[in-house]
């Protein structure tokens, strides 16, 4: 039986330990843009229908268009990057791989559940660019350096650093670049993400993941949020500024910024469970981590009024 792995969220779990409502919380668990784009109204057919090939083909015209996907590279639609994630290990016969951490742990969960080894150097690679929870930008050397048998580029966190992006690598043999809406566009109940990649790999993972894979609605919805171009300009410039304003409550207390995002900030404290406890007190949730006594991640807050409270909270702990 796989091991129950830890992850942000968990909402329902803090009211039940520490009380109130949904309402009187503020989230910061996540890495998941906390004021997402705003959902268009979906036609009945989206609904009524089993997803079609057209609005398919809309949604993928649409990534390639944001993304910049190399003409030769065949986008691989998902229910979600992690529904990606729990079938990568099925594409080679490869029985180790080399995941930099800490990171994202649904990769090392995914291969050990089909008995992979961890290890430093192997012939398949994951990278988690930028990675969660520090903020980790890899350069193109670093990743084409170690490419033997597979690599897989996990950039759910890239479309706040758009310049950052290593989808050139998709259409070279035995790369996968995975994309997803959750984080930036903070859609991640819609569960859509895409694996882009060479046409002998995008066969594997289209078998292995079926048909149907994605909703009529995360189709509808998908193609409209990866074409409004004003929505994600404009998001870029807001979390910046809100992540600035972030740095600067976590720095007036006491706490040190080790790095992140502009969709999460990680500190230093002396007791992070200590922190959390004290800021669940106040309603605020924020994610700490069974490898690190240190170590708490902060997401961004909505608005100014729940940065203020932060700043309170933070300002009370003693």
């Amino acid at each position: 039986m796989s091991e129950k792995r830890d992850h942000g969220g968990g909402l329902n779990a803090a009211i039940d330990q520490y009380g109130g409502v949904p309402t009187d919380w503020i989230d910061l668990s996540t890495g998941i843009n906390p004021n997402p784009y705003p959902i268009p109204e979906i036609p009945l057919k989206f609904w009524h229908s089993l997803p079609d090939t057209q609005p398919t083909q809309a949604l993928l015209n649409a990534a390639r268009a944001l993304w910049n996907i190399p003409k030769d590279a065949v986008i691989v639609p998902a229910s979600g990057v992690s529904a990606i994630i729990a079938i990568l290990p099925l594409l080679k016969r490869s029985r180790s791989v080399s995941i930099i951490g800490p990171t994202y742990n649904e990769f090392a969960a995914s291969f050990r559940d089909h008995n992979w080894d961890i290890t430093d150097t192997a012939p398949a690679q994951i990278r988690v660019h930028p990675n969660n929870p520090d903020g980790r930008v890899f350069t193109q050397d670093e990743i084409t350096n170690a490419h033997q048998s597979l690599t897989v580029v996990d950039e759910s966190f890239c479309d706040i650093c758009p310049d950052k992006s290593l989808i050139h690598l998709a259409d070279q043999p035995d790369y996968i670049i995975l994309k997803g809406t959750g984080k930036f566009w903070g859609l991640a109940g819609m569960r859509l993400g895409f694996a882009i990649t060479t046409p002998v790999l995008a066969e594997k993972l289209g078998q292995l993941l079926g048909p149907w894979n994605i909703s009529g609605p995360a189709q509808f919805i998908g193609t409209q949020a990866l074409s409004d171009a004003a929505w994600i300009t404009n998001t870029r410039i807001d979390l910046k500024n809100m992540a600035r304003n972030l740095d600067a409550i976590i720095s007036q207390s006491n706490l040190s910024v080790l790095g992140g995002t502009d969709l999460f900030r990680l500190a230093q404290c002396d007791n992070a469970v200590r922190l959390h406890d004290h800021l669940c007190k106040h309603n605020i949730l924020t994610r700490v981590f069974p490898y690190s006594n240190n170590w708490i991640r902060f997401g961004l807050p909505a608005n100014e009024h729940d940065l203020y409270r932060v700043q309170m909270a933070l300002g009370s702990y003693a």
